[in-house]
């Protein structure tokens, strides 16, 4: 069988001596060989070199949108490959099902995280963070958080049941934010993984260096890692630990995430009785999550909280959607389980087994044998779905997970005691309450969440949306505390900025607006002979700046606005009324008659660049205007974005109206379209 490949360092990489060298990685159905993996040879100094000098910079070139660009370029050509990805991934032990939870939700990652990059971060390389913040009186002397991309190599070490989105969900974050990755899966599927990665680097889409593939040991890896990289992590809690403790990675305070294995929950409300939506919910759900990837998850359902009374009703009902599950070769058809990932897994699953068969019994399922279809029982890794039920005060439930098609069905009395009960797993990536009860929600939300990364609430209202208990979102945070890692993943710009570092950066107001391509308040402007509504996206620069006005703000303006709009507040229309009110003492003028008149000052009324205004934020109604006073607009260019897939960009202007004192009475930004380039 093939040795598979390595890349790194710009190259194809294979350990010497072909077949005869290498782990054997077999069929999780069959037990055939696909292929051997073997990481000998590789020179991982280097590789996390070449990452740093060459992928590093070829990154940072790019903008965030020009590396979201890429992304969907990249989503794109990957969906090309579905089929053959798919037929791969069934020699994992994964149904149809299975690989499109595994496939498409890796690839639907880079989508959303192009669309995020586009939609959520500057057309610039750095990433301005909060307001600016005033340091002096005289405003002289400002601050501004800044984020830049870490100088190092993402190294991403994944866990075996999600050979494709384990890659991509990591991979995505990390290279919109700026920062090369480098892939090491775990053994068991790596084969699929491997081809991922030779589809990627064949079709050229991703600059040099940005991505580099180890198949096989991470050798001495670890060793050579610096305080510029990163360290993300998925697979077991013990095996996190030792990683985070890694003399290299404490030595350099080396940004080590770790998501870990943990004994989540669902819960199902007291008001869920058989024949509710909610009942039905939850059943389904717990059989569907120890049945999808053969419960090789690590958001899967371990432990099933139910109401004492209902314990035998729902062991009943789910018994009976289980006992419809035929488990067999992922290619045979009505197959709906596949094998676990290797016969060493199905052992390892066995043996935790026994230890919780100790402190419970079986409510479905045989964890010694199981009838398949399409495959031998004992070649493959077949298992049984097992169902069982124990105390809930004993400590196993609680400590022990059976990484496979297995969940334990727990008993509580009490909202506060099923709280207590969620919490005794040490940290969970995600707990699911299937309630129609908001109050018994609300409580158990608010008692359970110290202990999660994500919570679902599933009820008759959402059930037809709800994505599901177990499948983490590219606009959440996938990690959780304690045994679940203590670490976050994905998150939208979350897991972006994970990579890259927050620097505070204090000065004047102009030395700011040039370090973060933003006009800041204090910054000069520029006002010249040709209004800024006149320039196109190339033409117009930071702090382009008019001034318009004055405008007398009359009774009639203030009469005609009140009646045109039916905006008859007091204060606009009652003179008595209005002097009682202790903010205004009298008639003052609409806030958006004073937005109005301002456009009206500072626009450019003729066809141009301008294609199109858009919306406004941030406004802030400061001093009350009243009927005699005069108004003036500030209009600077704050912030210019292109867009690199149109004729056309963005400009966010900072509006300042003031009265003829110079008093601010209105901030806001303004948004428009501009053309880049005169027509």
């Amino acid at each position: 069988m093939a040795l598979l490949r390595s890349y790194v360092s710009g190259g194809w990489h294979t350990a010497e001596d072909g077949d005869a060298v290498g782990v054997p990685l077999h069929d999780a159905s069959t037990g055939e060989e696909v292929a051997r993996v073997s990481s000998e040879g590789i020179d991982f100094a280097a590789a996390l070199e070449y990452g740093r000098r060459t992928g590093g910079p070829a990154l940072r070139e790019l903008t965030f949108h020009q590396r979201a660009a890429l992304l969907k370029a990249l989503a794109s050509h990957l969906r090309e490959h579905r089929e053959e990805l798919y037929a791969l991934s069934a020699r994992t032990g994964a149904t149809k099902g299975d690989s499109m939870v595994d496939i498409d939700g890796g690839i639907g990652v880079l989508f959303a995280y192009s669309s995020k990059g586009k939609r959520e971060l500057p057309n610039d390389t750095v990433y301005v963070d909060g307001n600016v913040e005033p340091l002096s009186k005289g405003g002289t002397f400002v601050a501004q958080h800044i984020a830049v991309p870490l100088r190092g190599v993402a190294v991403q070490i994944n866990a075996f049941n999600f050979p494709v989105w384990g890659p991509l969900e990591k991979f995505a974050p990390a290279f919109l934010a700026g920062v090369p990755s480098l892939i090491k899966p775990a053994s068991q599927t790596s084969y699929l993984t491997a081809r991922l990665v030779e589809i990627i680097i064949e079709s050229g889409i991703l600059p040099e260096g940005t991505l580099q593939f180890v198949a096989g040991s991470v050798g001495d890896l670890l060793d050579h890692v610096t305080a510029q990289d990163l360290v993300s992590f998925t697979g077991s809690a013990s095996t996190a630990q030792k990683l985070r403790a890694h003399p290299a990675i404490v030595r350099n305070s080396v940004r080590f995430n770790a998501e870990a294995d943990s004994l989540n929950c669902s819960i199902l409300g007291p008001d869920a009785q058989p024949g509710t939506t909610e009942f039905d919910l939850f059943v389904k759900q717990l059989t569907t999550e120890m049945t999808v990837k053969a419960g090789q998850k690590c958001t899967a359902i371990r432990r099933a909280f139910v109401p004492a009374d209902l314990l035998d009703a729902v062991a009943e009902a789910a018994s009976a959607r289980l006992a419809k599950t035929t488990v067999g070769n992922p290619t045979a058809e009505g197959v709906r389980m596949g094998a676990l990932a290797s016969l060493e897994q199905r052992e390892e699953v066995r043996r935790s087994l026994k230890a919780l068969l100790d402190v419970g019994t079986v409510v479905f399922g045989d964890p010694e044998q199981v009838e398949v279809v399409g495959a031998d029982a004992e070649r493959g890794a077949f298992l049984s779905p097992v169902l069982l039920k124990a105390d809930p005060e004993r400590s196993e439930p609680h400590e022990i997970e059976a990484f496979g098609p297995v969940s334990t069905l727990l008993p509580y009395t009490s909202t506060e005691q099923v709280i207590e009960l969620a919490a005794r797993g040490g940290g969970s990536l995600v707990g699911s309450i299937v309630s129609a009860d908001q109050g018994f929600v609300r409580e158990v939300v608010l008692g359970v969440a110290p202990y999660h990364g994500r919570l679902l609430v599933l009820d008759a209202e959402d059930a037809k949306e709800s994505t599901g208990h177990g499948s983490p979102m590219p606009q959440l945070v996938h990690g959780g505390p304690g045994r679940a890692g203590g670490g976050e993943e994905m998150g939208g710009v979350r897991g972006v900025l994970h990579h890259m570092q927050r620097t505070a950066v204090q000065g004047s107001p102009a030395v700011l607006s040039t370090v973060t391509g933003r006009w800041v308040t204090g910054a000069p402007r520029t006002e010249g002979d040709v209004h800024p509504f006149r320039k196109s996206l190339a033409e117009l620069k930071i702090g382009d700046s008019v001034v318009a006005g004055p405008r007398e703000v009359l009774q009639s303006d203030v009469d005609h606005f009140a009646e045109f709009t039916g905006d008859t507040f007091y204060a606009h229309t009652d003179p008595e009324a209005a002097a009682a009110n202790p903010l205004f003492g009298g008639i003052v003028a609409h806030g958006y008659l004073v937005v109005s008149f301002a456009a009206g000052l500072f626009v450019s009324p003729e066809p141009g660049p301008v294609l199109a205004n858009y919306g406004l934020e941030n406004l802030r109604f400061l001093t009350p205007v009243k009927v005699g006073d005069s108004l003036t607009v500030t209009l600077t260019a704050k912030q210019i974005t292109p867009r690199i897939d149109q004729e056309y960009g963005e400009v966010r202007w900072d509006a300042d109206v003031t009265n003829a004192d110079g008093d601010s009475v209105a901030k806001y930004d303004v948004l428009t379209l501009v053309a880049k380039e005169q027509s």
